[in-house]
């Protein structure tokens, strides 16, 4: 049996002002709730706070423990009318003890003061005259020594949250990425898809704009791979997929957004993390640090990761028709990649008022890739040829990349729900990303005999600006407006050059050099209503307008572009939901988006690493449109949280790529070799089905399941009998995972997904799956912990098969990926952090700035130029 009093005493310094910290927002919150609903004129069915104009009394005073004299931090002080007991406005004691608050109209009032561990304490009336300043003094607050039972209480934040346009994965409770990236993250969240590459899919379409904190980047216009690689799964908080954007949200990504949410302090203090792993595939640091006094705070970060010994085996098998009669190659190699991220960020805001506040952040990330293919063996079978013609060559990539992000968010509340907020965002990307090829003799597979290198050098650069607006009208119904221009400049410069086995390179002249300027310019508005009623309907509907400028042109003046016309778009969107009795809620959506081409898709550079597998992007590709619609169910089902969601999407103008062929000598000899573009083929249609469930049992044991399936039809509008074809098929995918919770700090998570063959225009790709187990011990003092994590132990390799076929070609490819992997995880938090008290805000939130309107975002081949997107 143990005393209030006396348990309060018993916890340390820092967890009592957590703790506090709290209970302290869950009060101020209420108040404010009440304060901000009558402000907008909605009915409240408890006490609701008066709002008073401003006036010029001031109450100031010091919250003292009545026992030990010590100074009381970061308790609520109310103030209360004398004669209704309704807040009328407040705040809290800083770290001497001391408040005030100020602009008080004359009247009567009590101050009430709450704090964790001590009796309520209520003052007697105080008369305010005008321009009164009134020092109380000291307010002895008694400790609360009501006789308590212990109690133990144990239980599991939930790791899916759906909200009426979202659903959020608490990434903070997963373990088993400790030590790891964000692409560990994102294969657990519901309704994603990432596999083995990195490449990320939701709803079985890869049509998503990923953004960093509500913020797009050019790193991910490069590829979303690699900027997955360069965000630490340890600073991930939440991951919010978002299928039916509102009006708000840029008209780009036809399947949705996906929104990483990285951890972040308003504590007052200095703390800095510790993060490190290390294993047989790759290692990884990351220091945070972060420091709060009043209304300023710091963040700095760093975060690096080496990849290394990461193998792989691909063998293929191709044949292709000619005018002589089929030509059949067979290829087989081994790779070997390592590399090493890394993202530096410093973060700064500033409370200008309690209304009021202004917020800073630079970015750099940095990405240094080499990959090699060794001993790549091609026999060539001609027709009427007996004995296959053989070549060899040693093939080493480079993926060298910088990018810098810059931003500044401004935002100004006038009163609850009603803000302004101006933000501006810079963003640059630069690119190398190049391969030398040495040609071996196809004899002994050891003498170089030519030399190959192909150069694309590359930026992407944007800049945007943005404001938004909104407001509450009548009682229930929300306006919001805004205004946003981005303005992207890309540049791709491309040359081969060929050498003898010891001499100097020369330009190649059978493959022209050439560069891409590549402009593109969006101007939008939009506007977006708000209802709910007061049968729990929620309405939300909305309209956006974009207009895209392209300016494209090529550096050889013996090359001309086309002219691509500008163009424009009108996005509606509508979100309805019914909220069926406690969590449960239905919705139905339908929202237009579309799909600008990027990076893979407008590269006109001819990657050529591997000669009888080449391919081209295509600069006059035209955006893709898509309509979405969507009904879901979401709730608690005893202890069993559930998700289920029905979907249907028509794409028009959809991009693909396509493949044909193509006579090159290679060697010496003339051969058919396949080329991958991509083409605005016509339509693609799915419509599909997603399950999740999650719960926990006891206390201690999470369980949770997800299930994906859709059927997808795409049909091609073209007369080339190349094109001119369609495919169809089910895909189905999902995963499990577990947390099981034990004691002194011991806990064990396990998961395991994958998806199966995924339908392609002129094929499929084969299935993949993926798993890991993780255990992990924390340090009795919460601020640190150490864990082992494996993955895919039990199969290496695991072999991925993609079958390719149309009137010209067939095409079997198999890639072993050997990824069985073990890590060890160390993490540690040094300094302290309490509850930052300063300010009474009506809801205050910091904005940031997004935008989310390319397609092409991803693509791990060797060669590629920047797009024009960030």
């Amino acid at each position: 049996m143990k005393t209030g009093h006396s348990f309060t005493t018993q916890l340390t310094s820092v967890s009592r002002k957590l703790v506090a910290s709290a209970i302290t927002c869950i009060a101020l919150t209420a108040s404010v709730s009440a304060f901000a609903q009558q402000a907008a004129g909605q009915p409240q069915a408890a006490a609701v706070a008066e709002v008073a104009p401003k006036g010029t009394g001031k109450i100031s005073g010091v919250l003292t423990d009545s026992t030990t004299k010590q100074p009381v931090e970061f308790a609520t002080v109310a103030l209360l009318n004398a004669a209704t007991g309704k807040p009328v406005d407040g705040t809290m004691s800083d770290d001497k003890g001391k408040f005030t608050i100020a602009n008080i109209l004359p009247g009567a009032y009590r101050l009430q003061v709450s704090f964790l561990g001590y009796q309520n304490k209520e003052t007697k009336t105080i008369n305010i005259a005008k321009s009164t300043d009134l020092n109380i003094g000291a307010v002895l607050l008694s400790p609360d020594v009501r006789t308590l039972s212990e109690v133990t209480v144990t239980a599991q934040a939930s790791i899916i949250e759906n909200k009426v346009d979202r659903l959020v994965y608490n990434a903070d409770k997963d373990m088993t990425a400790k030590g790891g990236d964000a692409t560990d993250i994102m294969r657990k969240v519901p309704m994603l898809t990432v596999d083995l590459d990195g490449n990320v899919s939701l709803r079985g379409s890869q049509n998503v704009k990923v953004l960093i904190n509500n913020k797009p980047s050019t790193i991910v216009a490069s590829s979303v791979a690699d900027a997955l690689k360069q965000i630490p799964a340890d600073m991930v908080k939440s991951v919010e997929v978002i299928t039916s954007p509102s009006a708000k949200y840029d008209a780009e990504g036809t399947a949705g957004i996906i929104n990483i949410i990285t951890k972040k302090t308003t504590l007052e203090g200095a703390t800095l993390n510790v993060d490190m792993g290390a294993g047989n595939r790759g290692a990884n640091l990351a220091l945070n640090g972060s420091y709060r006094q009043g209304k300023m705070g710091f963040t700095l970060s760093g975060f690096g990761r080496a990849m290394y010994n990461v193998k792989g085996a691909f063998s293929n098998t191709q044949t292709t028709l000619s005018s002589l009669g089929n030509i059949t190659t067979l290829q087989s190699a081994n790779t070997l990649s390592h590399g090493q991220f890394g993202t530096y960020q410093f973060g700064w805001d500033y409370d200008i008022d309690k209304n009021t506040s202004l917020s800073a952040s630079v970015r750099y990330g940095v990405r240094n890739m080499i990959s090699t293919q060794d001993n790549l063996l091609t026999q060539t079978f001609l027709p009427n040829v007996t004995s296959p013609t053989l070549s060899g060559r040693d093939v080493k990539t480079t993926n060298l990349s910088g990018t810098l992000d810059a931003s500044v968010n401004y935002t100004k509340i006038y009163k609850p729900q009603q803000e302004l907020s101006i933000m501006g965002l810079y963003s640059r990307n630069n690119n190398t990303n190049n391969f030398v090829a040495d040609l071996l003799n196809g004899t002994d597979m050891e003498t170089i005999t030519a030399r190959q290198k192909n150069n694309n050098l590359s930026y992407n650069q944007e800049s945007t600006f943005q404001l938004d607006y909104q407001t509450p009208i009548q009682k229930n119904q929300l306006l919001e407006v805004g205004a946003k221009g981005i303005f992207r400049q890309v540049d791709s410069d491309y040359q081969y050059l060929t050498a003898t086995a010891t001499g100097d390179y020369v330009v190649d002249n059978s493959h022209p050099s050439n560069s891409l300027n590549y402009d593109q310019d969006v101007v939008a508005s939009y506007l977006s209503y708000t209802l709910s009623t007061k049968n729990k309907y929620t309405l939300k509907a909305g309209a956006r307008y974009e207009y895209t400028f392209i300016n494209a042109a090529f550096g050889n003046e013996q090359t001309k572009a086309q002219s691509i016309p500008n163009y424009g778009v009108l996005v509606p969107s509508l979100n309805l939901s019914k909220n069926i009795g406690g969590t449960k809620t239905i919705k139905l959506a339908y929202n237009r988006r579309i799909q600008r081409p990027g990076i893979q898709f407008l590269n006109p550079n001819v990657n050529a690493a591997n000669p009888t597998n080449i391919s081209v992007g295509n600069p006059y590709l035209s955006p893709e449109l898509t309509d979405n619609l969507e009904a879901g169910f979401s709730g608690n089902i005893s202890k069993i949280f559930l998700s289920a969601t029905l979907y249907a999407r028509q794409t028009n103008n959809a991009i693909s790529s396509v493949r044909d062929t193509l006579s090159q000598s290679i060697n010496g000899v003339t051969q058919q070799v396949i080329q991958t573009s991509y083409a605005n083929i016509g339509k693609q249609n799915a419509v599909g089905l997603n399950l999740f469930a999650n719960g926990t049992f006891a206390s201690k044991l999470q369980l949770g399941a997800s299930f994906d399936i859709y059927h997808v039809d795409l049909t091609s509008n073209s007369s080339n009998q190349l094109y001119g074809q369609s495919n169809a098929g089910w895909v189905v995918g999902g995963h499990l995972f577990s947390t099981l919770t034990l004691g002194n700090g011991w806990a064990v998570q396990a998961f395991g997904g994958g998806r199966g063959r995924q339908v392609q225009l002129q094929g499929t790709q084969g299935s993949f799956m993926f798993y890991n187990l993780g255990v992990k011990k924390e340090f009795a003092n919460k601020r640190g912990s150490i864990g082992l994590v494996a993955e895919n132990f039990l199969n290496n390799p695991y072999n991925i098969r993609t079958e390719i076929t149309s009137p010209l070609l067939t095409q079997t490819s198999i890639n072993s990926m050997y990824n069985a992997g073990f890590r060890i995880n160390f993490s540690y938090k040094i300094g302290k952090m309490s509850f930052d008290g300063s300010g009474f805000s009506l809801g205050k939130k910091k904005k940031s700035i997004n935008n989310d309107d390319v397609k092409g975002g991803d693509d791990n081949s060797q060669s590629q130029a920047a797009s024009p997107r960030g």
